[in-house]
This record gives structure tokens, C-alpha cells and sequence, in this order.
């Protein structure tokens, strides 16, 4: 079985993290955000797994080739020269997708975060025996989406309503697809749309079928919803009690902590909270709703709350970083400095606060 990952563009919305990596390569709950996708894959039996990227091909494939050893799983790159939206790309990798096979394949979204029940999903699809399965989630505020309205005892789509002013359904894309190869056919090699071209006219046919997603959704594409996918990722390790989380008096809450992690005495660390290998927490520092990237340094006494600080960053004793400042790569917050929003660019040093949130060029 095969799948192809929509990686996308320049993720201009996690910048300054996506001028270091491509998006899909950014650290989440201590590992590239595309891994858990990978991983989720090929527990389910899937054997190569196509990235179809337009942005630093090369940084892409250097870092997969190690994975594709570790994991065992076969991993091509189709590489776009224009955007090709979401449906193009599908058209660019027909080759690679379509086998003799006649399995259907898998396609998500690089920034999608969920418990990826896939294995249901297969099922699902074969007892339907349509064309094409979408997964949809439930949202509380429909009107900032596109609403998926289907027909709730089959699953069959109906129709798609782009962000409506009147209430018509609370489920939207969940940006996870299971396609048979004829959906292929549909599509042009052009820039052209899944969501608003090709789903319709396969919903007209009544071939479009969606699952509802059990448990936990998140686009983590930009930091506020990265922080709340990362609460609710570490929420579902809760409900599974798995080992990975962290035990002991100075943590509250969920916690996940890299073994390589150093944590000093006086802490008090979450909840909701990630820190990655190398990273050296000195002591008495405060740490919530945040994320700590690989070798990252949070000296004596400061305090982190509803942030990520990535890579190879330094964080100053007394220091206060907090309502969603980003620090960039290799970024040094001065002793007693309070950044309050800040977005910092890689390879900065800060030695004056920041009062209100802007970025720091």
C-alpha cells in the first residue's frame, strides 16, 4: 500500500522555525512533525510513502534517507517546480501511485496531528465501496471552515459549504484521504484543488464517503494551534498511560522529556510541556505550554510559558518568554530580559525586553 504526503510550501506561518527546516521537518513533541505521520503509516502496513515538495528538496531527502533506513519503509520524493495546490501533485506522482495493485492510497496533509486511526479508515472505505473516503472532524465553530454536510447513517457527502453564515453541519476536512486509483483520472497536471474541485464532482457522483475522526484534530501549521495540538497530543498519551510521559514531585501534568534532557533541582515543569535531546534546564526554572527544541539552554530561574523555543537557543536566569513568543534557531534572550510576544529571528542575540508582541528582525 502506498500514500502520498502534501508537504507544502515555505510554512510561512511557523516562521522563524521554517527558516532553519522545511515546515514538515520542525520539531513536534520532540520529533519532526512529518515522523508521526511516517509512523503512523507504516504501522498500518503501508510500504513507501511519496512527499510531493516544491520547497528545499535537498534538505528533505537528506534527512528522510536516514529514516527510511531506521523505519524500514521505502520514501520518494516528487518534486514540484510550481505549486501545484493540493490536487496537482497527485497528478505529478500518478506513476508512482498507481500500480498493478488497484489498492486504494493514502493522502494527508503534512501539518495534520491525530491519533491517525488509518487501519478504521481502510475498513470503512471497503464497506462503503465508493471511490474516495475523506476523514472529517468536529469543530465548534464551523463557520471558519469549509463544512462538510453528509448524510449521517452512511457517511455519503452531500456537498461542500465554504465557511456559511447559516448553520448547516459542524464537520470539516480533516485533511486525511483513502483514494482508489481511478481518482487519479480526474485530475490534470495544472495547480488545482482536492478540496473544492475534485471532492465535488466525486460527492455529485455519490462516490464521496466520510469517517468521523475518533478523538483529537489539530492543524499545528501555526504556532498558537501548534501549542494546543501539543496539549492535546500529550492529553491522548495520558489516556493511553504511556511511559513515554514524565513522573516526579516537580512535574505537573502532562510532560514529555527527551532522556538526554538534563533538569536541574527547584523546577517545576508543565503542564503541556516538550523538551528535546541535549537540552540543559538549569535550576529553579518555570516551564508551561511550551515547547523546548533539541540543545536548547533555559538558565537559573527563568520562566517559559505558551512558547517554543527552537534549537540551540539560550534563555537567560531571571528571564521571562511568554504569550507565544517564537525564538528561531541559535537565539540568546539576555539574563533578566521578559519578551512579551516576541517573534525572533535565527542567529539573534536579545538584550533589551520585548513589551509587546513584533518581531525582531
Amino acid at each position: 500500500m502506498k500514500a502520498l504526503i502534501l508537504v507544502g510550501g515555505f510554512g510561512t506561518r511557523l516562521r522563524p522555525l521554517t527558516l532553519s527546516v522545511p515546515k514538515p521537518l520542525v520539531d513536534f513533541a520532540n520529533k519532526p512533525m512529518i515522523l508521526h505521520q511516517i509512523e503512523a503509516l507504516k504501522a498500518i502496513g503501508v510500504t513507501e510513502v511519496v512527499l510531493a515538495i516544491n520547497y528545499q528538496p535537498k534538505i528533505m531527502q537528506n534527512f528522510l534517507k536516514e529514516f527510511e533506513k531506521k523505519l524500514d519503509i521505502k520514501i520518494t520524493c516528487s518534486q514540484e517546480t510550481e505549486p501545484l495546490g493540493t490536487a496537482g501533485p497527485l497528478a505529478l506522482a500518478r506513476d508512482i501511485l498507481r500500480d498493478d495493485s488497484g489498492e486504494p492510497f493514502f493522502v494527508l496533509n503534512s501539518d495534520v496531528i491525530c491519533d491517525y486511526p488509518l487501519k478504521e479508515m481502510i475498513e470503512f472505505h471497503k464497506s462503503h465501496g465508493g471511490e474516495a473516503s475523506i476523514m472529517v472532524t468536529k469543530v465548534d465553530e464551523p463557520s471558519k471552515y469549509g463544512v462538510v454536510v453528509m448524510e449521517e447513517a452512511t457517511g455519503r457527502v452531500e456537498k461542500f459549504v465554504e465557511k456559511p453564515k447559516v448553520f448547516v453541519g459542524n464537520k470539516i476536512n480533516a485533511g486525511i484521504y483513502l483514494l482508489n486509483p481511478s481518482v487519479l483520472d480526474r485530475i490534470q497536471l495544472r495547480p488545482t484543488s482536492i478540496e473544492k474541485e475534485v471532492f465535488p464532482s466525486i460527492a455529485a457522483e455519490k462516490k464521496l464517503h466520510a469517517m468521523i475522526l475518533p478523538g483529537f484534530w489539530m492543524d499545528i501549521g501555526q504556532p498558537r494551534d501548534y501549542i494546543t495540538g501539543l496539549r492535546l497530543y500529550l492529553d491522548s498519551l495520558r489516556k493511553i498511560s504511556s511511559p513515554d510521559l514524565a513522573v516526579g514531585h516537580h512535574i505537573l501534568g502532562n510532560v514529555l522529556i527527551d532522556e538526554s534532557a538534563v533538569i536541574g533541582d527547584g523546577c517545576l515543569i508543565g503542564p503541556d510541556v516538550a523538551i528535546g535531546p541535549g537540552c540543559v534546564i538549569e535550576s529553579g526554572v518555570r516551564l508551561s505550554r511550551c515547547s523546548i527544541m533539541r540543545g536548547v539552554r533555559v538558565k537559573n530561574h527563568a520562566c517559559i510559558s505558551s512558547s517554543i523555543v527552537g534549537w540551540h537557543s539560550t534563555v537567560g536566569r531571571w528571564a521571562r518568554v511568554e504569550n507565544m513568543s517564537i525564538l528561531g534557531e541559535d537565539v540568546h534572550v539576555g539574563d533578566e530580559v521578559y519578551s512579551n510576544g516576541g517573534v525572533v529571528l535565527p542567529h539573534k542575540e536579545i538584550k533589551f525586553s520585548i513589551l509587546e508582541p513584533q518581531i525582531i528582525m
